[in-house]
């Protein structure tokens, strides 16, 4: 009998973090990524230990079954976003400086959090989430995290040409949507005038921060009223935004990272009840995704501590 850790549980534990982070980027929830990670596992010491020994990459095995897993429940999410009320946004993620800790947080392991660039902001998993099931596993896989076509058809069950035509069509339908080329400071400038004129409840500049287009997205959940379709227009956008503060005395607005990018949470007696993501081309708000079921603010549950 030995006190020494097993260097094969250590191998295998050790992909944690990377499974999370692909299961998030295929279903945009990291609750769902957390628990198609759990199941992962779960398969994987479901076998005896001949059949785990006899498995040459422990690792591309992992990520091949949880990969078809989110397969699976991509194809599911569709029925289940069709009886959604409102619209549904992917699940926001705070910069990992600011992860909530303790129960609260839900996610305060290190393991489990999600590495913030291009492939998570809220621009890029809101058209990920308008791809088909093959389609969103193919192009992430391939142009996210590298795999081969071969390896691509391996786990999604098609041939290579199959899958280099999915993220063919993938990459067709994100081109409107890359990233700006607006500086990550000049982002967080407008952001930042923008939380400055919300508290001021000026509406003329609220205004002139937003492009003349601007859509704002909300969703709800719970005991939270869900907005039930997009805002369309820069005063519009601003008239609500000014209605829900009217509506909220004592509302907290503060800077954070939502996703890589700079955004604001607003928060009533030290709860979080918005996260909101901003998409911004030069010197103007295009869009905003305001977050308000409480199921996806877990991890900024703790944050009045930070």
């Amino acid at each position: 009998m030995t006190d020494e850790p097993d260097p094969s549980l250590s191998a295998i534990m050790s992909e944690r973090r990377g499974l999370i982070n692909l299961a998030y980027r295929l279903l945009g929830s990291l609750a769902d990524a957390e628990d198609v990670v759990q199941e992962t596992y779960a398969r994987w010491y479901a076998m005896s230990g001949p059949q785990r020994d006899g498995i040459g990459s422990p690792g591309a095995w992992l990520t091949t079954v949880a990969s078809r897993i989110c397969l699976d429940l991509l194809g599911s999410a569709r029925a289940r976003r069709e009886r959604y009320v409102g619209e549904w946004i992917p699940e926001p993620l705070p910069d990992p400086a600011e992860w909530a800790t303790g129960p609260a947080g839900g996610g305060a392991d290190p393991a489990d959090r999600v590495t913030l660039d291009e492939s998570v902001t809220m621009a890029f998993l809101v058209v990920l989430d308008s791809m088909t099931p093959a389609e969103r596993v193919a192009f992430v896989l391939h142009d996210v995290f590298r795999y081969s076509f071969a390896e691509v058809a391996e786990i999604v069950g098609r041939t290579p040409a199959a899958c280099r035509q999915l993220a063919s069509s993938a990459r067709r339908r994100l081109g409107p949507s890359q990233a700006s080329a607006t500086s990550p400071a000049r982002r967080a400038g407008v952001v930042r005038d923008f939380k400055q004129a919300w508290e001021a409840m000026d509406i003329e500049t609220l205004i002139g921060l937003l492009d003349p287009d601007a859509t704002a997205t909300g969703d709800g959940g719970g005991l939270v009223s869900a907005v039930l379709r997009p805002i369309e227009g820069a005063e519009q956008v601003a008239r609500h935004i000014l209605a829900i503060a009217g509506r909220a005395p004592g509302l907290t607005i503060l800077e954070r990272t939502v996703n890589g990018q700079p955004g604001l949470v607003a928060q009533q007696d030290g709860v979080t009840v918005t996260v909101a993501a901003f998409e911004v081309a030069g010197d103007r708000i295009t869009h905003i995704w305001a977050v308000r079921n409480p199921e996806k603010l877990r991890p900024w549950t703790s944050e009045s501590s930070f």
